[in-house]
């Protein structure tokens, strides 16, 4: 490792906060524990920082472990991106070696089955052997400075593309989006597959893909089945209204399953 690498870790660590250190995976084969905000992963699987279509970033916060049925996905949606040029997808945080709650950023993630993908895209394989923080920086909103409507100057086609990919997979369970673009999407490219994309606040500089529970993971807590339709009109309208803020009481932290504290 040379002095300029070795300097990069540093700086991580010394950013990352107290408690992060990651645990290696558990021995045995892939299952998915629990839901995605209580769960945990065993016998996870490290996503290749590099392959066909996809490259891994910022992974010094190690969150690149998986269930086999995530990695594969996202495998394959690289290689469905390059096919049709889309570019090079930068994948962000799915999971922890062990899953469970990480100490920033995310309540989900925790059972193996999530995964962020970044809606900038890398003309090329975007990092090199030296580069220690593979962090492209800051993403870009695809929302205008109003957030009420998408940015004209980087909203466009490529973005329906993708997502109708990352769609058509028949793992994925749920895709979420930020409401502006899922009206966008409502309004340019209607269709069964936008049933799949839920609306939720954030998710402006990328996409959230949920995996279904695999057959191999018994104790895998599934969703709620997603409503019937596209998603489109008054369910959709509903994240558009003005509401006052409520207060309601917090609900009690469920137990973590069992099997977790075993890990």
């Amino acid at each position: 490792m040379n002095r300029r690498t070795k300097l990069a870790c540093l700086a991580w660590l010394i950013l990352l906060p107290a408690g992060t250190a990651a645990l290696e995976p558990s021995a045995g084969p892939p299952r998915s524990i629990g839901s995605p905000a209580n769960g945990c992963l065993a016998g996870a699987l490290a996503l290749p920082f590099d392959g066909p279509g996809y490259s891994v970033v910022r992974t010094p916060r190690e969150r690149y472990y998986g269930h086999g049925q995530l990695l594969d996905y996202v495998k394959n949606l690289g290689i469905r991106a390059a096919e049709t040029g889309l570019g090079t997808l930068l994948v962000g945080d799915m999971s922890q070696a062990r899953g469970g709650p990480m100490p920033y950023g995310h309540s989900s993630h925790q059972h193996g089955l999530d995964v962020d993908v970044w809606f900038q895209v890398a003309p090329r394989p975007p990092f090199s052997p030296l580069d220690a923080l593979r962090d492209p920086g800051v993403q870009p909103s695809l929302l205008n400075p109003s957030r009420k409507d998408l940015s004209p100057a980087l909203w466009n086609g490529s973005q329906t593309a993708l997502l109708r990919l990352a769609a058509n997979a028949e793992s994925a369970d749920r895709i979420f989006v930020n409401p502006v673009i899922k009206r966008e999407l409502c309004r340019s490219a209607p269709g069964a597959w936008l049933r799949k994309l839920r609306p939720w606040h954030g998710h402006d500089d990328h996409f959230h893909v949920r995996l279904a529970c695999p057959a191999d993971s018994p104790s895998c807590q599934p969703q709620a089945p997603l409503p019937a339709g596209d998603g489109c009109g008054a369910e959709l309208d509903w994240w558009f209204q003005p509401r006052k803020p409520e207060r309601k009481p917090a609900a009690p932290p469920q137990p973590w399953p069992a099997e977790c504290e075993a890990l």
